[in-house]
């Protein structure tokens, strides 16, 4: 009786590790690689403007494309990505498209229709108002903006709505409040950042001041572990989505970083991930993949 109740548990276990692992089809999955209207070549970097998903690509490209994948018209460029492409989109408060363009040291915001509205920054260094690699940025409703900068500086630096400097906090390092590779923030409903600090395989979380709060994760292939987070978002339930570079997969976390699911595992075929960088959900709490080596886009839902 003991035996058959003691592999009964592990059949149980294993069925509970499956289900938590399990990749499954794609809702929708579109895209190829190419240079024509719609095509991506190693997309990056994903944002969703009221219907629309914005995308940026490696050619430097950001097109707009429909919810289920079809191109609405719109396709942009940075004012010159000899030095490289932005790697980080973001949406404002005001409807407007948050562009890090990161090897020019700058964010630059754009109408949905893609002109260039305002600029902050463009000048590399240390100081305030200089960058370094801008990676991503996201505004507050009281229109802060915080963008994270790795390399030159490991650092995230608030600005007021304005774009004058408020304050930054950060460094190198692999203790509370230090990072090595920043390369995406979030804002939670709790109104606290999220910032997926990649190379310490984790999520730290702070006060819009700065103040450190807590650390979600760790390396690892287990649930509620990262191998190279490269984006992180919520969905309208709460719930955080963390999109792994390393383990070709997204998971679903509560915010206190209790493990509650994940999708996706290394391949080329539908309901697989190769590199993937990004993540974007919509309103309807789909979560839009952004599958680079596979130059495409998975539609899930959890």
């Amino acid at each position: 009786m003991r035996i058959g109740l003691f592999f009964f548990l592990i059949a149980l276990a294993a069925l509970g590790l499956a289900a938590f692992r399990a990749g499954g089809s794609a809702e929708r999955v579109w895209g190829h690689r190419g240079v024509l209207d719609g095509d991506f070549v190693r997309p990056r970097a994903a944002t969703i403007l009221g219907d629309k998903l914005y995308i940026v690509d490696f050619t430097a490209r950001i097109q707009c494309y429909t919810l289920d994948g079809d191109y609405a018209g719109v396709t942009f460029t940075t004012p010159d990505f000899r030095n490289g492409r932005p790697s980080g989109l973001g949406t404002a408060p005001d409807g407007n498209l948050l562009v890090a363009d990161s090897h020019y040291h700058a964010l630059r915001v754009y109408s949905p229709d893609g002109m260039e509205l305002k600029v902050f920054g463009g000048t590399s260094g240390r100081e305030a108002g200089q960058f370094g690699y801008l990676s991503d940025c996201v505004q507050d409703d009281d229109g802060n903006f915080f963008l994270s900068e790795f390399g030159e500086n490991d650092r995230i630096t608030k600005l007021d709505k304005e774009g004058k400097f408020v304050t930054c906090w950060g460094r190198n390092g692999t203790g509370d409040g230090e990072f090595q590779r920043v390369r995406a923030l979030a804002f939670g409903p709790d109104g606290l950042l999220y910032v997926a600090d990649a190379c310490n395989h984790r999520v730290q979380v702070f006060e819009k001041s700065g103040a450190f709060v807590r650390v979600l994760g760790g390396p690892g292939t287990e649930p509620g572990r990262f191998a190279y987070p490269y984006d992180l978002a919520f969905d309208p339930d709460g719930f955080l989505y963390v999109v792994e570079r390393g383990n070709a997969r997204v998971q679903k976390l509560a915010r206190d970083g209790t493990p509650l699911a994940s999708w996706g595992s290394p391949g080329r075929a539908p309901g697989h991930l190769a590199d993937p960088w990004a993540i974007a959900i919509d309103r309807l709490g789909r979560i839009h993949i952004i599958d680079t080596e596979n130059h495409r886009v998975q539609r899930v839902k959890f």
